[in-house]
């Protein structure tokens, strides 16, 4: 069970960190950090950093494909060398998978053309961009193709996915791991939910 998760500069960390510790307690999971070249990649803060063991070209083959995203996506749209691997992983993976705006780079790849798939809030008009339809659900399964909405989402996703793989004992056991049983402080947590004062105060300092 190979799990290839995509490096990039200015990543998002949970979105490749939260699957990570969902997906690594697959039976027989071996987990590939790539990235353009082997090495430290640095995240959207600049604070953290992730080490790629492989570089793209020398990754041939996957059982599960994860893209994160973070603000460096929006930068590699167009990037032939990325877009390039991933449709060559694709071609090869049993599971494509992106958490929030790394659904960016799967459409941009070509893959999610007349698909429904999600992605962070913020980015629905650029996803929809590249013929995908989007859906405002955590995760969406579509074939072999899962996207999971923003950053955090990312681990609901791995686990529904450890559920298929591996069965729905399998996934629990996981989730009792890690001991992912969520209750946030707050309801804010989507837009349809978050009071109009939490929107302007974000607003006002993503500008």
């Amino acid at each position: 069970m190979r799990i290839v998760i995509a490096l990039f500069d200015r990543f998002t960390a949970l979105d490749a960190v939260g699957p990570y510790e969902v997906l690594r307690f697959l039976p027989g999971a071996e987990v590939v950090f790539a990235a353009a070249e082997a090495g430290p990649v640095r995240n959207d803060a600049g604070s953290l950093v992730l080490t790629a063991s492989a570089a793209f070209a020398d990754v041939g083959s996957c059982d599960v494909l994860l893209v994160p995203g973070g603000p460096g996506s929006r930068a590699l749209l167009d990037d032939d060398v990325l877009l390039g691997w991933i449709r060559r992983m694709d071609g090869v993976s049993t599971w494509t998978t992106s958490v929030c705006t790394g659904s960016l780079l799967l459409g941009a790849a070509g893959l999610l053309t007349g698909l429904s798939a999600t992605t962070h809030w913020g980015a629905v008009d650029v996803l929809e961009s590249f013929g995908a339809t989007y859906t405002a659900e955590r995760v969406v399964f579509q074939g072999k193709v899962v996207t999971a909405a923003g950053v955090s989402s990312g681990i609901d996703m791995a686990l529904a996915l450890a559920g298929r793989i591996a069965g729905q004992t399998a996934a629990e056991a996981i989730q009792l791991v890690i001991e992912y049983d969520p209750r946030p402080p707050f309801d804010a947590g989507s837009p349809a939910k978050a009071p109009q004062a939490a929107k302007d105060f974000l607003a006002e300092r993503i500008r």
